[in-house]
């Protein structure tokens, strides 16, 4: 699969995003989409942008979803739709039960226009990375809206206005599959330190904190229940290990790192759901051989019993940076011409090419 960025939150800075205007993938939709089928790949991931579709109050207008819903028709790829990516209307309180109902109005407002547009089954996952945004937004002030040591209260939001939004989906589209993701992290301690080891447990564990809400293994109070649960995207990146309370990460060839198939397993174990590693990539001329070594693990996770579906690169284009603006060499293909033609990076395609026979 190939993952289009589809951020729009507002960054540190209060600079509203629009990763998928950046790169002109809303203009170029369907030739991007066949640049995917012509490399194997027939799933993408791409995004609804919930502020330009309601910018009123209750009020939707499609027109910046629409050549991406046609292209998708007309090319026939499967499209997984984030529905909320970081970004929501300026006028909405996230902490609000307004924005709970909203969102869940949103959600089925787009899976209705989707659905008329596409006519085939829904992929949709309502909210990316309920753990890393309740984190960013509500305990270090990464992301609009700027929050400290309220994370939790945040996750509790996030995961309420995921189970809304499915029940309302589901009335208008009752086939719609669900794909909920988060990082898989580890954390392991600086020292033997028994609080140390503690807290750095409890923070490895927070990784599970969402879905248990989300199947009302956890404060079952939110509503959850097993069957909001369908498939779980893990997203995974180079940087996803590290010491606490050091804060120094643990990279590959390090003696302290946890193979990936491990933490996938871990995943699959708890939930026995299907899995896809729904975000995998870097930078620079790294990104063949970490393409390999994400699916070389994901075998070797398959091999050991778990349901993996697929994997997604993630970005599929490169991108400008979100606090920066710099040029992110990490996809597979780069801005376009004036043309709306992508170079495409040989070593990567190379590789997908081997990994696809």
């Amino acid at each position: 699969m190939g993952g289009f960025e589809c951020s729009t939150h507002r960054n540190y800075k209060r600079k509203r995003l629009d990763v998928i205007a950046a790169t002109r993938h809303d203009e170029l939709a369907a030739r991007d989409y066949e640049r995917l089928l012509a490399v194997g790949m027939k799933t993408a991931r791409d995004g609804a942008r919930w502020h330009l579709i309601e910018k009123t109050p209750r009020e939707y207008d499609f027109s910046s979803l629409v050549k991406q819903a046609e292209a998708a028709r007309d090319t026939g790829i499967q499209i997984i739709w984030d529905l909320f990516h970081y970004g929501f209307p300026d006028d909405l309180d996230v902490f609000s039960s307004q924005f709970i109902e909203r969102f869940a109005g949103f959600a089925e407002a787009t899976a209705e226009f989707l659905k008329s547009v596409i006519g085939q089954p829904l992929f949709i996952c309502p909210v990316n990375e309920i753990s890393f945004f309740a984190w960013i937004a509500g305990d270090v002030r990464g992301f609009y809206p700027f929050e400290q040591g309220r994370g939790g209260e945040l996750k509790r939001q996030l995961v309420k206005a995921t189970i809304a939004s499915i029940d309302r989906i589901r009335t208008i589209a009752p086939d719609t599959r669900f794909v909920l993701t988060d990082p898989a992290i580890r954390v392991a301690p600086s020292n033997k330190l028994p609080q140390t080891v503690r807290d750095a447990a409890n923070y490895h564990a927070s990784q599970f904190e969402a879905f248990d809400m989300v199947i009302g293994r956890r404060e079952p109070e939110l509503g959850g229940a097993e069957k909001y649960l369908d498939i779980i995207g893990i997203n995974y990146y180079f940087n996803n290990q590290w010491r606490h309370p050091s804060g120094r990460r643990i990279y590959r060839h390090h003696k302290a790192y946890q193979p990936f198939h491990e933490l996938l397993r871990n995943f699959y174990e708890r939930y026995k759901r299907p899995l896809i590693i729904a975000e995998t990539g870097i930078e620079n001329e790294a990104r063949a051989e970490w393409f390999r070594y994400a699916c070389e693990q994901a075998e070797i996770a398959r091999s050991d019993g778990a349901q993996i579906e697929g994997i997604c690169l993630y970005p599929i284009v490169n991108h400008p940076g979100w606090d920066d603006n710099r040029h992110c060499l990490n996809g597979l293909w780069d801005y376009p011409d004036a043309d709306g033609n992508r170079e495409i990076y040989r070593p990567l395609a190379e590789e997908i090419k081997r990994v696809a026979v």
